[in-house]
């Protein structure tokens, strides 16, 4: 169950984080509605993944991580921010770190 709250806090942060560009420094009224309301969605939801019994460390890497590749292949996908092989390899960096600690965690 906590999985299912640190995925909510992951799709409502991304949401947030793209409506912040879009929001052109909250000079636009409804993207800039979607950011505060997503972020609190975000922390609402890691918390009670946290409160589920999540350890902090895991949850917050893996919305971190998530959330980095995410929204940096919505930027080059749909934002034409363009990615360089350097910026896939980082994510994929980070990705493998989030992966230990998961992995460390179990044990």
């Amino acid at each position: 169950m906590p999985w299912l709250f640190l995925a909510g806090a992951i799709v409502f942060e991304v949401a947030a984080t793209t409506a912040l560009k879009l929001s052109e420094g909250f000079s636009r009224l409804v993207p800039s509605i979607v950011v505060v309301v997503g972020y609190v969605a975000a922390f609402a939801m890691l918390s009670q993944a946290l409160t589920r019994g999540m350890a902090i460390g895991v949850a917050y890497g893996v919305w971190a991580a998530a959330g980095v590749a995410l929204v940096a292949v919505i930027g080059a996908v749909f934002l034409g921010e363009g990615m360089t092989w350097v910026q896939v390899g980082g994510i994929a960096l980070v990705i493998a770190g989030v992966l230990a600690l998961e992995l460390g965690a179990r044990h």
